[in-house]
């Protein structure tokens, strides 16, 4: 059975957008509805129609006649995400300790994501490494099983995607060190029932090293 072909318009918006992410095009970097559509072999209607919706995503500035600048990360806006990400995964994990049959299960899923991001740290490929980075932490709020929680840290994704290669870019030869302070996190998890107060200072920390050098 053939699947259904991807609109152009979702197919440029889904490659604008990861170019963006990724950092491939940087904060404040100009380009045109022409270079994306040469890229997919498509015309410039269905382009322009991706450059609308990243532009209300706040990813895209769009400048008639010219195309489209990224917009940068205001300032501001890393320290805030960290503040958010510290106060929610906190909470998940000591939601998770009052719930200690509920650890077993949430220490599997986050094995699972931990061992794929060790072996994107092996083969130093940062774009992978930075997207386990984000499900990591993401498994860690789901885990705590508060839906509106999850759903708010869900908005901050694309934001950690791009925060983390932001800032593992100048560090790429530590990611295995990273993968250890994840692994550190995960211990505190397992005995929850005696050390779940010691996480909050473990993320902390974690997220020093890696955003606030």
């Amino acid at each position: 059975m053939t699947e259904p072909r991807v609109p152009a318009a979702d197919r440029a918006y889904l490659l604008t957008k990861e170019l963006v992410l990724t950092g491939e095009l940087p904060g404040g970097h100009l380009f045109s509805e022409g270079e994306i559509a040469e890229r997919l072999g498509v015309s410039r209607t269905p382009v322009r129609e991706a450059f609308l919706r990243l532009q209300v995503e706040g990813l895209l500035n769009l400048i008639p006649k010219r195309g489209a600048v990224v917009v940068p990360v205001p300032p501001g806006e890393a320290e805030d995400v960290l503040d958010a990400r510290e106060a929610v995964e906190t909470s998940a994990v000591r939601r998770l300790a009052r719930r200690p049959e509920l650890i077993p299960g949430a220490l599997t899923e986050l094995h699972r994501v931990l061992d794929a991001q060790r072996r994107h740290a092996e083969a130093d490929d940062l774009h992978a490494f930075a997207e386990a980075d984000e499900l990591f932490h993401r498994t860690i709020v789901a885990a705590g099983g508060n839906a509106l929680l999850l759903d708010f840290y869900a908005t901050l994704a694309d934001r950690q995607r791009r925060m983390n290669v932001h800032a593992l870019s100048p560090i790429r030869g530590q990611l295995p060190e990273i993968v250890g302070e994840h692994e550190h996190l995960l211990r505190i998890i397992t005995a929850a029932d005696t050390e779940a107060g010691a996480f909050a200072p473990a993320l902390r920390a974690h997220l020093d090293r890696v955003h606030r050098r």
